[in-house]
């Protein structure tokens, strides 16, 4: 919420002055805020897990803390968590996908998607581009993804930016 407020505050500004912003500042500035609510996660959500036992307990607490989150002005930002193996955590919007094994997922242009932002993860973090549903629209759209490693678990989360 405190991002989204700054990311309004930041654009009424630049509006106000005369200012206007390139199509290649907004999507920085968008690369930026995902980097910072992923890595904020990131680390939240590895220290909270870490007292927990097993799997289901720690998989229900990842669920609740991501869902009700979204940012960007038009709400598109949101979070996902696979395994480093493929498998669904916790999906804020698509909640279909939860338990499901992605690793063969392909999207319209031939990318395994889910393989790809897991190799990203396993090097730390870093962004991928693909093609999705974005939530509430028909039909993929570009975007670009940022995952990182979530501490002492076996598991990535991560969020994006739609290009189109």
């Amino acid at each position: 919420m405190k991002f989204r407020l700054i990311y309004i505050m930041v654009l009424v500004l630049a509006t106000s002055t005369g200012c206007k912003k390139t199509e290649d500042e907004t999507l920085d500035w968008n690369k930026k805020i995902a980097v910072a609510y992923v890595h904020s996660y990131a680390v939240s959500i590895g220290a909270a897990v870490t007292e927990m036992k097993d799997d289901s307990t720690r998989i229900a607490y990842i669920r609740r803390a991501i869902d009700p989150i979204s940012f960007y002005p038009d709400s598109s930002g949101y979070f996902y968590v696979y395994s480093f193996d493929c498998w669904n955590i916790a999906h804020a919007r698509q909640k279909n996908l939860q338990g499901t094994n992605l690793y063969d997922y392909t999207d319209s242009r031939g990318k395994f998607v889910i393989r790809e932002l897991s190799a990203m993860a396993k090097t730390s973090g870093g962004f991928v581009e693909f093609y999705w549903i974005k939530p509430g629209e028909t039909g993929e759209k570009q975007k670009l993804g940022y995952v990182e490693p979530i501490p002492n678990t076996n598991y990535f989360i991560g969020s994006g930016v739609y290009l189109e």
